[in-house]
């Protein structure tokens, strides 16, 4: 070996006649060139081997042209040295060229195993099925019940009236104390205020969270619209989607914040009813803005009337699971998966469980099974895996027939959908999949959706799902949350107590000046819808409390924010029988398998009215604190100068009793968004 190494050392030093010009730059040429062809390809991959390719020539250059003395055989075995050293870091350091992917074979664990001979055949799908499956294939088309844009210099996939908006991926990361919380996000990367700037061009796999465009309710002048109605909302998903948002270090997208939600998400201590009939009882009480001392605000709580386990209906579910490719994330179908196992917890030894998985095709994981056997739907549940793309319409189709089977009469009956919402295959007209659902509901089987993970969440596509399903929507962001979800809430979340809720309140223009509902963007109705039993409203669940909020200026306030017309400047003269009366509250329901609505009214008087902020019950002002943060959020279009500072002191002293947490948690989270935004500025 030594004689091998002294005559190369001896080759080096030998005086050799440098070679001519004209073939020192045709060995560089050729070099380049062999570089170059196995360099060749599209898209990211390319500029990367472009970026290695123009590396790799300057070290070729730097190598080969100082040579002065080494023959030109030297030179070109040098540039070839160089050539094989790349290629061979490109060969087995380069992940992309390992991957599967890059042979055809897709990135993702096996496909779910499905129990054999289990699958039942499925019949000659019925009209609305077939119009369901024939949209398989077709070119997207946005809805126009909801408007929403794009970010601007975002692609966009599914629904056209869909709204991304663009964060960072990174490595999934565990954040806070809220449990698995999704991606991380590198400092410095850009948050809410700048989430409608163009995505960099060097994130090739940028995600999308797609919320619908919402637009703060107005100020009302009761002089000209003194009705306001609106369908109840029991969804909770904004909440946990905003605490996941800043959990990651984020402000999250206005859009994705939707204060009613904010405000339902925490449990109230409103009186329940005395009987089952009615199922609710309403709850009123008027005071102070805290943000606006000319203002009032209304605060309007309902109580559903408790079941316990003895009188709780049989529950017949299917558990409709996303095992697509982009559910292999620790946040989604691991999560996924321990949230269904807690909610085993929260049922009878004799309610039935099925599962339906759909990725590329979907197909029956468990047949209806007892409670009983806890074991065998555990091991089906471990058993799923993330693989393929999203076939969601079939698997929606396969969920309902199973559910169909194994109907219970007087039971509930529910099919719970748990994804990311990245519907790509078989869903190209969330239309037509819509009308499929609520047909489905009127036979009975109500829908409910659970959100799971960040960066393609669909939140806008799941809302619209769970609306027409008779369900509620829910994002489930840790471990935590999947307990007060599926366990804490069970009932409220399973059963429905009564359906088709719908509120109307008519203000006394003698007495209030201007209003405006603070949140509900998404259930407003047009004042007819009240009284038209076919238009479909919100559900209440079994315990449940439901919150809504006003703004109100009184009549003769100098803090008007719509200055009077010219022609309409008169002032009001109230009839002494509705003396002291600020609001007419009105409420529609239909008992569960009813196909009528009931009405129930009740007035609201000076009487519901309390002098200080300090004076109102502590669940009235902890739901304006959150009411406040929600608002504040979205931009602090209609609070002034009140802020989290603010929102903290009001909190703080309305917590009360908090056995779960989840007010102190609240708190802890308008002083982390107070961090983050100081830090944007």
């Amino acid at each position: 070996m030594s004689d091998e190494l002294d005559r190369l050392e001896s080759v080096l030093r030998e005086t050799s006649p440098r070679a001519p010009a004209v073939a020192r730059e045709q060995a560089i040429h050729e070099a380049m060139a062999a570089f170059d062809r196995h360099h060749q390809g599209t898209g990211e991959q390319t500029r990367h081997r472009r970026r290695e390719s123009k590396f790799a020539r300057s070290w070729i250059r730097k190598l080969v042209m100082p040579l002065s003395r080494p023959s030109l055989a030297f030179a070109g075995g040098a540039a070839a040295i160089m050539v094989a050293v790349v290629v061979s870091h490109q060969l087995f350091m380069t992940p992309n060229l390992l991957r599967p992917e890059h042979s055809g074979k897709a990135n993702e664990d096996p496909a779910p195993t499905f129990q054999k001979g289990l699958s039942l055949p499925l019949p000659e799908a019925p009209a609305d099925e077939q119009r369901l499956a024939s949209t398989a294939g077709e070119a997207p088309e946005s809805s126009p019940a909801t408007a929403l844009t794009t970010a601007p210099g975002t692609p966009v996939q599914g629904n056209d009236a869909e709204r991304s908006v663009s964060k960072s991926s990174s490595p999934p990361a565990a954040m806070g104390g809220s449990g698995i919380l999704g991606w991380s996000h590198p400092a410095g990367q850009a948050s809410r205020s700048r989430a409608h700037e163009a995505a960099p061009a060097h994130d090739a796999a940028q995600s999308r969270d797609r919320f619908a465009e919402l637009s703060p309710n107005p100020v009302k002048v009761v002089a000209e619209e003194p009705v306001s109605t609106f369908s109840i909302d029991v969804d909770t998903a904004a909440y946990a989607f905003m605490r996941a948002s800043l959990n990651d270090g984020l402000l999250p997208p206005s859009d994705a914040v939707r204060t009613e939600e904010l405000v339902n998400y925490f449990p109230y201590d409103y009186a329940p009813p005395e009987t089952r009939d009615p199922p609710f009882a309403t709850h009123v009480a008027v005071m102070p803005a805290p943000w606006d001392d000319a203002a009032r605000l209304l605060h309007i709580g309902i109580k559903g009337h408790v079941l316990n386990r003895v009188t709780a209906p049989q529950a017949n579910l299917v558990f409709l699971i996303d095992t697509s490719g982009s559910m292999h994330r620790p946040n989604k179908l691991p999560l996924l998966v321990r949230s269904f196992k807690l909610l085993l917890g929260a049922l009878a030894p004799e309610d039935r469980v099925a599962i339906v998985a759909y990725a590329g095709s979907a197909g029956v994981v468990l047949e209806p099974t007892p409670v009983a056997e806890r074991s065998t739907i555990l091991a089906s549940l471990e058993r799923l895996r993330a693989s393929g793309s999203t076939a969601g319409a079939e698997g929606i189709r396969e969920a309902y027939r199973l559910a169909g089977l194994h109907f219970i009469e007087g039971g509930v009956n529910r099919v719970i959908l748990a994804t990311d919402g990245d519907f790509n295959v078989g869903i190209s007209n969330p239309d037509v999949l819509e009308d499929y659902i609520a047909r489905k509901r009127s036979s009975g089987i109500a829908l409910s959706v659970l959100g799971f993970g960040m960066g393609n969440y669909n939140d806008a596509l799941m809302q619209r799902l769970a609306q027409h399903g008779d369900g509620n929507a829910a994002y489930i962001d840790s471990l935590a949350e999947a307990r007060k979800v599926l366990l804490e809430e069970a009932a409220s979340t399973l059963v429905t107590i009564a359906k088709d809720v719908k509120i109307q309140v008519e203000f006394n223009p003698a007495t209030v000046s201007e209003y405006r509902l603070i949140g509900y963007e998404t259930r407003l109705l047009a004042r007819e819808d009240f009284r038209n039993d076919k238009v479909d409203a919100g559900e209440i669940g079994a315990g449940h409390t439901v919150t809504a909020i006003y703004e109100l200026i009184p009549a003769g306030s100098d803090a008007t924010r719509v200055p009077s017309l010219r022609y309409q400047a008169g002032e009001a003269t109230p009839a002494s029988a509705f003396d002291g009366e600020l609001a007419f509250l009105k409420l529609r329901y239909k008992l569960p398998d009813a196909e009528t609505s009931t009405l129930m009214t009740r007035a609201v008087t000076v009487a519901d009215a309390f002098a200080s902020v300090d004076d109102a019950p502590r669940d009235v002002r902890f739901a304006a604190a959150v009411a406040a943060f929600g608002e504040l959020l979205r931009g602090g279009r209609h609070i002034g100068d009140y802020g989290y500072g603010d929102i903290v002191t009001l909190a703080q002293g309305a917590r009360g009793d908090d056995p779960f947490g989840y007010r102190n948690e609240f708190v802890r989270l308008v002083r982390l968004a107070r961090s983050i935004a100081e830090l944007e500025h």
